[in-house]
């Protein structure tokens, strides 16, 4: 990755991202690592949540602590009355969030219990658990795992409200983002069909601007998230994007002028050193 992607990627994380646990993640190891930049095109290795995440994540913990785990995994196997398995799931998901501090094993359970539970406010909070580390991730394999559980969450989610715009946006940055197609529209004629019918949906216009952005169609990011400022002009993810679309794309004044802009518009002192940084590299 080229060392201005790097400080982007830096700042995107500080200034954006709502993750849980301050972002710790379980590391999944790859078996060969590729460049971004290398001219190759690469599928992701795929990742098995036993045998990848969850073998991991138990190498975090205590003995006792995993053995109470193990006593838990054996008694969602033996249980054959549903709340039952949704109440072990939910203390799974407790322990994982509480205790250990792992996002991965916190999401898989707490979508394991909202499959279950089957309603749309479970499936849909589960499904944005993936969605929202799906926009900041960088490896390719867990994105590809990230979108996947949030795929078949909101598609079971539109089952029972087929006409949710949110779970439609959804699903469909599960593939602009997820490495789940080959075929870029199939997850961006869903959205534009929503933002069309409604422009001031502020969730579609945010994700087709991230979408131009990954694609590097810059002029047509910065659109949309200008959409969103017509809307709410202290969204502070929108200036972000579009001084990174201006930067990315070589307008070096533009990009400062919103660089400047989501300076005041954040409280975080690491978020505004990283922007500081970036200002003044680019003044040189």
């Amino acid at each position: 990755m080229k060392k201005q992607q790097l400080i982007l990627a830096a700042i995107a994380v500080v200034v954006c991202a709502g993750l849980y646990f301050g972002g710790r993640t379980v590391p999944v190891k790859s078996k060969e690592a590729h460049s971004a930049d290398d001219g190759h095109e690469h599928t992701p290795e795929k990742i098995d949540f036993r045998k990848n995440i969850l073998a991991e994540a138990l190498s975090k913990i205590t003995p006792e602590q995993a053995q109470r785990i193990n006593a838990l995994e054996n008694s969602v196997i033996r249980g054959d009355v549903k709340d039952q398995q949704i109440h072990v799931y939910h203390q799974l998901a407790r322990f994982w969030k509480d205790s250990a501090e792992l996002f991965e094993p916190y999401a898989y359970y707490t979508s394991e219990a909202a499959k279950l539970e089957n309603s749309e406010k479970s499936l849909t909070f589960a499904a944005r658990l993936f969605l929202d580390r799906l926009m900041v991730s960088g490896e390719p394999a867990m994105q590809n795992w990230l979108a996947g559980n949030a795929k078949v969450l909101l598609e079971n989610a539109l089952k029972i409200n087929p006409v949710n715009d949110s779970s439609k946006i959804g699903l469909g940055a599960c593939y602009i983002f997820g490495n789940l197609s080959t075929n870029p529209m199939e997850g961006i004629l869903p959205i534009r069909e929503v933002v069309q019918r409604d422009p001031g949906n502020v969730y579609g216009q945010m994700v087709l601007g991230l979408g131009g952005k990954k694609s590097g169609q810059f002029d047509k990011a910065i659109e949309r998230f200008q959409a969103v400022l017509k809307i709410d002009p202290q969204n502070v993810e929108a200036v972000f994007h579009i001084a990174e679309s201006y930067d990315l794309k070589g307008d070096k004044a533009n990009a400062i002028a919103f660089y400047e802009k989501a300076k005041q518009l954040v409280n975080i002192p690491e978020a505004k050193e990283e922007l500081n940084k970036r200002i003044t590299e680019l003044r040189k």
